[in-house]
């Protein structure tokens, strides 16, 4: 009877005291115990919000909104592969989560056995109760860490979602390309093949020779070699698509325009590199903690029960090298802001390489077409002059050369400054709802 009152006074008196210290020994922070249980939140990032309330980071995730028009071609194929994700990083958030939840927990006094073998015949069970007073903020450290670790979780789950519908938009255009390359040849192969049939024609006739045929039917056939090679990659981009998404996508087409305010976002990586700073300095916070000493107040309760004690220790000796440690945990925090002021300005190098880019292309893309339409009308010229019998028919396949080139450069420059914005998108990690991931 007297053991069992005094394990409820000690384990009493030590949640009475932490609650009047608040978690953490002497660190001052305030819990609420009654308060009821806000609702499931339905996202992953909204969970690990509610997990840690005031998180700037996690509020900023949650705020970021898609620059992929609702709608679009862009929306469909990221709504297809986000429904068929299978989020493993989501799995390492939820594991961040619980670990959070098990670290704010940190400041109850701990319950632990304790068997000990006497003789060959003898074995005494005790029950070891310990209450920690003060730790020179070890405890609130740790809880901060678990903080910080669900921030980390949050931003990777955040990269891996973008990365996943950059993916797979990097394959639609791959697809999209390959198709327009593919119908492009396709209007060049008719085109040549009626090239062909005037020279087969007038060399029937005896007025051209075999060589000018003979040169037209190797352009034909290498127009035909393109074509059937663009088709192939059109049907291999789309069939790599698919497997990432939750249906078929061979029917979207056409390209959207991104939302024009991609600016003011700040990168993902500076925000995993600031997320990961505030790991980094909470566990040299947790590491400095170990050299000092702390107070804490245990009993042992069960058959030779004793008294609650009052102990004073460090979880690590105290050396010659201890100030050298110590300086090294300083130095630890320091590497970690300025890690963030690399990320910061690595991304900001990507992001005016990317803007830059994208602006060349679709400046060049616009001169392209301009170049295309005075290539159709040299064409043109060409043709009428050579109905006029002023033209060879090699002259005007040269020039026709010319014009199908003009268009083949305008496309590859409006797929580059297409892909280019979508780099941007990711960097910003702008390709999803904060809200939806």
């Amino acid at each position: 009877m007297g053991q069992s009152m005094r394990f409820g006074v000690l384990v009493c008196a030590g949640v009475v005291l932490s609650a009047c210290m608040g978690p953490g020994g002497t660190s001052g922070d305030t819990v609420t115990r009654n308060a009821p249980p806000a609702p499931a939140p339905a996202t992953a990032l909204g969970a690990a919000q509610a997990d840690a309330e005031g998180s700037v980071i996690l509020e900023t995730l949650m705020a970021r909104e898609s620059a992929l028009p609702d709608g679009g071609a862009y929306d469909a194929v990221a709504t297809a592969v986000l429904a068929a994700n299978s989020r493993a990083a989501e799995a390492e958030l939820r594991s961040a989560r619980l670990r959070a939840q098990a670290a704010a927990k940190n400041w109850l006094p701990t319950l632990g056995p304790q068997i000990s073998l006497t003789s060959l015949s003898d074995v005494i069970a005790s029950l070891v109760v310990d209450q920690v007073l003060f730790d020179n903020g070890r405890k609130k450290a740790e809880r901060a860490f678990a903080r910080a670790d669900v921030e980390v979780a949050a931003v990777t789950l955040a990269q891996d979602t973008n990365d996943r519908v950059f993916t797979a938009l990097s394959l639609y255009l791959d697809a999209q390309k390959a198709r327009e390359r593919a119908a492009l040849a396709a209007r060049s192969e008719q085109d040549m093949a009626h090239f062909e049939w005037i020279m087969d024609q007038r060399v029937r006739g005896g007025v051209s020779n075999m060589s000018d045929l003979n040169v037209i039917r190797q352009k034909l056939a290498e127009i035909r070699a393109d074509r059937q090679a663009q088709s192939e990659a059109a049907a291999a981009a789309l069939a790599e698509l698919n497997v990432m998404a939750i249906r078929p996508l061979d029917d979207v087409s056409g390209l959207s325009p991104l939302s024009p305010a991609m600016t003011g976002a700040d990168p993902l990586p500076v925000l995993l590199a600031e997320a990961e700073k505030r790991r980094a300095v909470e566990a040299a916070r947790i590491e400095r903690a170990g050299f000092l000493p702390g107070a804490s107040v245990g009993a042992v309760l069960g058959d030779n029960s004793s008294d609650p004690a009052l102990s004073v220790a460090s979880d690590k000796p105290l050396g010659f090298g201890t100030g050298a440690s110590l300086k090294a945990v300083e130095a630890g925090k320091e590497a970690a802001g300025r890690k963030v002021s690399q990320a910061r300005e690595d991304s900001g190098r990507r992001l005016r390489r990317l803007e830059s880019e994208a602006g060349a292309q679709a400046r060049q893309r616009d001169e392209a077409g301009k170049l295309a339409v005075a290539a159709k009308r040299n064409l043109d010229l060409f043709q009428s002059q050579y109905d006029a019998g002023q033209r060879q028919v090699m002259d005007v396949v040269g020039v026709y050369e010319t014009y199908a080139r003009q268009h083949e450069a305008e496309l590859d420059l409006k797929y580059g400054a297409a892909r280019a914005q979508l780099e941007i998108a990711r960097e910003l990690g702008l390709l999803a709802d904060g809200g939806q991931i």
